[in-house]
């Protein structure tokens, strides 16, 4: 296992795949291991991709104050993490709800990244999704053979009926772009360390509704959304895209809330592609 220390000490853990300029890496859920990411549909083939495991999550140490894992709080050990790799500035990639603690470093530390790459953010500072998006995106799959009964878990969830567990489990083929084999097998991995409970609340405590707290990067963007996400939509990608005065926004078809997984080759040559052309 590869460690470093938070500020406060904390054991955090993270994985170093490929060679050259560090990409670090920052997963979504809150809680989720990074080993989900994978390669990025291939982006350690450009560069050194650097999968961090935030506290409390993975192969990461809990931490003494539950407080430490808020996303602003934890922009501070992305900062920690540089510093162990001994990087002068990163490109830095934030998916789904690591996207808040990416911008936060980002506008925290800018002289210290080089490119930001949000992948299907949750929003700028807060969750943002736009509520009449999810729903038309959720309806428009009813074609589908799974329709049913994810449809039937989405209304019990509205309800707050159920074991919301096993409803979450039963929208997760909202999520993706195609319900296949492929998405499966990557959204139900056994091997992956689970989120710890409490790590949702502390993960958002002190977000700020619609634009509180957010801040523009002065570093140049890519937002990345997947067209078909029925998990947090188009709308916060659009919004993160609209605050940050160097973006580029790009909306894949047919793919959801993992779009490397969907479309490896495709979501590589975009990434690897503005990493490459920044880096002029």
């Amino acid at each position: 296992m590869t460690i470093f220390h938070g500020a406060d000490g904390t054991a955090l853990h993270y994985e170093q795949l490929g060679d050259g300029a560090p990409l670090v890496a920052i997963p979504g859920g809150p809680g989720m291991d990074a080993r989900y990411l994978g390669t990025l549909g291939g982006l350690d083939a450009r560069r050194r991709l650097v999968r961090f495991d935030p506290r409390g999550c993975g192969r990461s140490a809990v931490p003494a104050e539950r407080a430490s894992c808020a996303f602003g709080a934890q922009a501070a050990d992305v900062e920690a993490l540089r510093e162990h790799l001994g990087a002068e500035r990163i490109d830095l990639l934030g998916h789904s709800a690591g996207s808040l603690t990416a911008q936060r470093y980002a506008a925290e530390f800018p002289h210290r990244v080089r490119s930001l790459v949000l992948v299907s953010p949750v929003g700028r500072a807060a969750r943002e999704p736009d509520p009449a998006e999810i729903a038309a995106l959720r309806a428009a799959r009813a074609a589908e053979p799974w329709y049913p009964d994810a449809a039937e878990a989405d209304a019990l969830l509205a309800a707050g009926a159920g074991d919301p567990a096993e409803l979450a489990r039963r929208i997760t083929p909202f999520f993706w772009g195609r319900w296949n084999e492929t998405a499966r097998a990557e959204a139900f991995n056994p091997e992956l360390v689970p989120a710890a409970p409490w790590m949702r609340e502390a993960f958002y405590a002190g977000s700020g509704e619609g634009d509180g707290g957010a801040r523009p990067v002065a570093a140049p963007v890519l937002v990345v959304a997947g067209a078909r996400d029925g998990m947090i939509g188009t709308a916060p990608a659009r919004l993160a895209a609209a605050l940050h005065p160097d973006a580029r926004l790009a909306v894949l078809p047919g793919l959801g809330h993992r779009p490397w997984v969907e479309d490896p080759a495709g979501f590589a040559a975009l990434v690897g592609g503005f990493l490459d052309h920044d880096r002029g």
